[in-house]
């Protein structure tokens, strides 16, 4: 069982930043992807961004290309999403998930059914 702790939300104005963290404790050998998720409140929970934990792979939402980066810190078993030019509409509650299925493929990777542990949440909002 892998453990995930969220950090790092808050406000901010529209074209800010703001870095997201997620701490995974437990059974982290296992770890073979990590991936950050958004769900609004009465919407279903969406892709965002994810990365292998042992190769270069990572995956993005097309929205947020150019404007996110997704990294990871092996040593510290933490994952980071670094997000730039902050719009409105990316405005709700980011979750971080970890996976310990294999990576075949990036679909693989914006699929919600294939992280197995989820962490609590941590309130983004953007104000225009």
């Amino acid at each position: 069982q892998v453990q995930l702790v969220e950090s790092g939300g808050g406000l901010v104005q529209a074209g800010d930043s703001l870095s997201l963290s997620c701490a995974a404790s437990g059974r982290t050998f296992n770890i073979n992807a990590m991936a950050w998720f958004r769900q609004a409140t009465g919407k279903e929970r969406e892709f965002v961004a994810a990365i292998s934990w042992t190769t270069d792979t990572t995956d993005y939402k097309d929205s947020v290309k150019g404007r996110f980066t997704i990294s990871r810190d092996n040593g510290k078993n933490t994952v980071y999403l670094q997000m730039n030019s902050l719009k409105p509409e990316d405005a709700t509650v980011y979750y971080c998930a970890a996976s310990t299925w294999p990576v075949i493929s990036a679909t693989y990777l914006e699929d919600a059914s294939y992280y197995a542990s989820w962490g609590q949440g941590t309130q983004v909002s953007v104000s225009s």
